[in-house]
């Protein structure tokens, strides 16, 4: 498969997974779109390389992503563990919070977003 067709995959997916959103990524989205979190341009579901990351403000260089309780699985752990990594090395801050936290706690977890900036 050639680059440009990966990067078309990508894309696709990244449309797919803006149509169907969790819950709580409708929740965190209409906290960050339109710059109305310290008048930072955020987007959501971005594709980077062969990722896709659930938040992206790349005038930062921050990406949050958001997880649920698939995410304490063994196996996603060390995927997530990897693809962090990778985002890293390219030069991206990468903030991970768990479903709960927007469900429970959303204003303290934009404070803690505001204060990691």
């Amino acid at each position: 498969m050639s680059e440009r067709q990966m990067r078309e995959d990508k894309i696709k997916l990244a449309r797919n997974l803006r149509k169907n959103s969790t819950p709580q990524e409708v929740i965190f989205w209409s906290r960050l779109k339109n710059r109305s979190f310290n008048n930072l341009k955020f987007r959501r579901q971005y594709p980077i390389g062969k990722y896709v990351v659930d938040f992206i403000c790349l005038e930062k260089k921050l990406i949050i992503e958001l997880d649920g309780w698939q995410h304490k699985e063994e196996n996603n752990e060390r995927y997530d563990r990897e693809r962090s990594n990778l985002l890293k090395n390219k030069g991206f801050k990468v903030l991970r919070f768990w479903n709960n936290d927007i469900n429970n706690n959303l204003e303290g977890t934009l404070l803690r977003i505001e204060e990691f900036i």
